[in-house]
């Protein structure tokens, strides 16, 4: 089976009037299906440049990004931003649901992307609130939910869609230690149960302990991590 995420040789400069900076170092990575991955490392370190790469929002200077068998490394800005509708769901650390929105309507936000029948698109959301606990929260607003909550709601928006690979960056980051404990669960049910495959970024040792499989940024470089379950 290929995997799902396939990074290869990929670097990546950004440049500063006449100053290069390295940001990534020709890292190579293989993500298989329903892994649960995290990555580690310090401010600076090049792990979320990597996952913003994996996400289509950045592109390489050169090296190929492969998601679910695509190089979207050639990919233009048009092709990018209707192949992210349908491939990756993004959870970030602050949750970022609309306020006047109920739970349901965050859900459905990406799905009205899609043009799907109203039928089908009511499936998918509520499949994804019963897939995070929360079909019975579906009518409150984001203010009358618990944080723990609000950020199963933003799970449940990422996988209304149904993308094969699912991206968080520091996503238990504003959450006390038992909801996030309760996140982590949940994100690990995701992966195990459904097949998921979801890599985070965290500076958090704890949340680390989740996942399947730890990795370490070191200055643009990929390090060998340590206690690899792959």
């Amino acid at each position: 089976m290929k995997p799902v995420v396939q990074i290869d040789a990929v670097h990546k400069v950004h440049r500063r009037g006449p100053e290069e900076i390295d940001v990534l170092k020709g890292v190579d990575l293989q993500v298989p299906s329903g892994q649960f991955l995290a990555l580690m490392g310090p401010s600076g370190s090049g792990k979320t440049t990597l996952l913003n790469l994996m996400a289509g929002i950045d592109s390489p200077t050169s090296g190929k990004v492969i998601i679910h068998g695509r190089d979207i490394s050639q990919f233009n800005e048009d092709q990018l931003a209707a192949w992210r509708t349908r491939n990756i769901g993004y959870i970030f650390q602050a949750y970022n649901l609309v306020p006047v929105l109920t739970a349901y309507e965050n859900v459905e936000l990406p799905l009205l992307l899609l043009r799907l029948p109203a039928k089908r698109r009511h499936e998918q959301v509520m499949n994804a609130l019963e897939s995070v606990g929360l079909a019975d929260r579906r009518r409150h607003l984001p203010s009358q939910l618990s944080g723990g909550q609000e950020q199963r709601v933003a799970i449940a928006r990422a996988l209304a869609p149904d993308p094969p690979l699912l991206l968080g960056d520091e996503p238990t980051g504003n959450l006390d230690r038992e909801s996030a404990g309760a996140v982590l669960d949940l994100i690990g049910l995701l992966c195990h149960e459904l097949g998921k495959t979801f890599v985070m970024v965290t500076h958090d040792p704890k949340a680390a302990e989740a996942a399947d499989r730890v990795l370490h940024m070191e200055k643009g470089v990929l390090q060998e991590n340590r206690g690899d379950a792959s």
